[in-house]
C-alpha cells in the first residue's frame, strides 16, 4: 500500500512541474571577472634650457702673512643644455638622472693680486635624484628633487701663479631643487624647476707661489624643458 501511495506521488509532481512550464533551468555560476588596477608607472625622458649662476667668494692666506680677503672671485651667469631621464614608480615618487652640457661664455674675473679679466668659461654639471611629487590637479603638479651633484668647471688660459683652482675645478655634494610641471598632452609636459647643485666651501694649496686659498662656491640653475612620458 505504502509503495502505490510513493507511486502516485511521484507521477503527481511530475505532472505538476509539467503542467508549470516545462524543465527547471539549471543555475548558472556566478564568475567575477578581476579588477585590473591601471598602472601609473613608466620612463620618461627631456631636454631643457639650462639658466646657471656661479658664485665664488673666498680668502687667500700669502706664506708668512696674515689672512687677505678677497671678494667676488667670480659671479656671473652662465647658459647649458640639460638631457633628463628617469622612472615613475607612481604618481608621487620618482628617480631622476640629470648632466647639463655648459656652453662657453666670457666671463670677467676678480683677483686682489693678478686681474684675470675676461676668460672662457664653461660648467658640466650632473645630478641623481629622489623625486617626491604632488598632483594638485590632473594636469599640474608640483615636486621636490633630493640627492647628490657636482659640476666641472673649466677656465681657459687662466696664468698658474694665480691658482690652478680657478682653471679647473671639480665639484659635488648634496644637490636638492624644488619645481613645478603641467601636462599639455598624455605624454607630453612642461616643466620649471630651481636647482642648487652645489654650495658649500674647499681649501687648495698653490706650492709655486705658497698661497693657500678658502673657497665658497655656490652653484645654482634655473630650468626650463620638455619631458615626454612613455
Amino acid at each position: 500500500m505504502k509503495r502505490i501511495n510513493l507511486s502516485l506521488l511521484a507521477i503527481f509532481t511530475m505532472g505538476t512541474f509539467a503542467f508549470a512550464g516545462g524543465d527547471i533551468a539549471p543555475v548558472e555560476p556566478v564568475v567575477s571577472e578581476p579588477v585590473v588596477l591601471e598602472s601609473n608607472s613608466n620612463f620618461y625622458v627631456g631636454l631643457a634650457y639650462s639658466y646657471q649662476n656661479l658664485e665664488t667668494d673666498g680668502t687667500a692666506t700669502p706664506p708668512g702673512t696674515g689672512t687677505i680677503r678677497k671678494r667676488s672671485v667670480i659671479d656671473d651667469k652662465f647658459s647649458a643644455i640639460m638631457l633628463q631621464a628617469g622612472y615613475n614608480f607612481n604618481q608621487y615618487i620618482a628617480i631622476e638622472g640629470r648632466y647639463w652640457f655648459g656652453l662657453s661664455s666670457s666671463v670677467h674675473y676678480s683677483n686682489v693680486y693678478l686681474p684675470l679679466k675676461d676668460r672662457d668659461t664653461s660648467i658640466d654639471a650632473w645630478g641623481i635624484y629622489i623625486k617626491p611629487q604632488y598632483p594638485i590637479t590632473e594636469d599640474f603638479s608640483v615636486y621636490a628633487l633630493l640627492g647628490y651633484g657636482g659640476g666641472d668647471i673649466d677656465i681657459d688660459n687662466v696664468p698658474t701663479n694665480v691658482g690652478l683652482q680657478y682653471a679647473d675645478d671639480k665639484i659635488d655634494g648634496f644637490s636638492w631643487g624644488l619645481g613645478v610641471s603641467y601636462s599639455m598632452t598624455d605624454n607630453i609636459s612642461l616643466f620649471v624647476d630651481y636647482i642648487n647643485i652645489y654650495n658649500d666651501d674647499d681649501d687648495y694649496y698653490n706650492p709655486s707661489t705658497g698661497y693657500k686659498y678658502n673657497l665658497d662656491r655656490n652653484l645654482d640653475k634655473w630650468n626650463f624643458g620638455l619631458t615626454y612620458n612613455f
